[in-house]
């Protein structure tokens, strides 16, 4: 598989991005360790799992949180993202943020998860954009003017003409407001993961923005191809991977070669995946203690494991694990003789959500 499409350099603000496939936030998994790794992997920029404004604020030093705002030497340029309810502490919020060292500072108005939206957080702004607006304004005005401000949405709440017109009227509110860029994702909030992404109101919203606003795309990128297919289809300027970087951060360097007009990559071996497992948990271990790290690590070594022939029995042993002893056990049970891995197949992401 190669492809004769030519992506265009992403710059957002003044923060040069480069190769315009990006790890997306991840609540619960785009930590510094998973970050690191995509990085490592030929992700140009990658952003924070979400974080809320009233957290940020209360945050301090101590050793059980610190982590939450800590950047690697060689991560940036990282985003950081945070949602909240009240303009104000939002805005406090992002401060936090740009005192941690953070390049770029995302405002989450996609958030689909019920306790979020009940909290009057994440994608319920899509439904008040006085509010969504109000918020966007304060942010922007307290985040220094050398650091871009953006924001994630959805499409709307649901597929009503209503929904639409707030969309645009919040996404006008962006621009005038100064910000830098935008990530769309094409499905609703009401659809939350369920059915497809559309992609074609990608391409409606980057007509309607034109050079005005950087507009980067999510939803249903699964596979290197997907991404580039997402880009041609629709005339964005980027797109930002999300699940289907959890546990295949070789998603990046996969599109980077098709990207350059290469055959796509063979799926990584099980030596190469037995090391970046590793690496994983090294970083792990640093980042928080050794005790927490196996723990930390078994929702992603079960996506991981999805690259192995042998999947469900790899999946089962390290979703047990609890020492480090047991997993350098299983390590080398399933991965200790190298052998051919797989591509992660299209439908397994579709099915973990439904």
């Amino acid at each position: 598989m190669t492809t004769t499409f030519q992506t265009r350099p992403l710059t957002i603000g003044n923060v040069s991005i480069g190769f315009p496939v990006v790890q997306a936030a991840l609540s619960g998994y785009s930590d510094l360790p998973m970050r690191v790794i995509a990085r490592r992997h030929g992700a140009s920029y990658t952003v924070c799992e979400v974080m809320l404004d009233q957290f940020l604020v209360a945050l301090s030093k101590r050793q059980k949180t610190k982590h939450f705002l800590e950047i690697d030497p060689d991560e940036p340029p990282v985003g950081g993202q945070l949602m909240g309810a009240e303009p104000e502490q939002f805005s406090a919020g992002a401060m936090k943020l740009v005192e941690a060292g953070f390049n770029i500072i995302d405002v989450n108005f996609g958030c689909p998860v019920k306790k979020v939206l009940g909290r009057c957080r994440g994608g319920f702004h899509l439904s008040q954009p006085a509010v969504a607006i109000e918020i966007l304004r304060r942010t922007r005005d307290i985040v220094p003017d050398h650091i871009p401000v953006t924001v994630k949405m959805r499409r709307g709440m649901d597929d009503t003409a209503e929904s639409r017109d707030a969309f645009f009227e919040i996404l006008d509110g962006a621009m005038d407001a100064g910000l830098a860029a935008a990530t769309v994702h094409g499905r609703t909030v009401k659809q939350r993961y369920i059915g497809p992404s559309r992609w074609e109101f990608l391409s409606d919203v980057k007509q309607y923005v034109g050079d005005r606003l950087k507009i980067l795309g999510s939803g249903d990128l699964f596979s290197a191809a997907d991404c580039l297919r997402m880009l041609e289809q629709t005339g964005i300027d980027g797109v930002t991977v999300a699940r289907g970087a959890i546990g295949n951060p070789w998603i990046f360097s996969q599109a980077r070669a098709l990207a350059s007009g290469d055959p796509l990559p063979p799926p990584p071996t099980l030596h190469e995946q037995a090391r970046v497992i590793q690496e994983h948990v090294e970083l792990c271990e640093r980042t928080y203690t050794p005790e927490r790290a196996l723990i930390l690590m078994r929702k992603h070594c079960i996506k991981y494991s999805q690259s192995h022939p042998n999947h469900e029995a790899v999946r089962q042993d390290l979703a047990r694990v609890r020492e480090r002893t047991e997993f350098d056990a299983a390590l080398k049970r399933h991965y200790g003789t190298d052998g051919p891995g797989r591509y992660v197949p299209d439908d397994y992401h579709r099915k973990e959500a439904e």
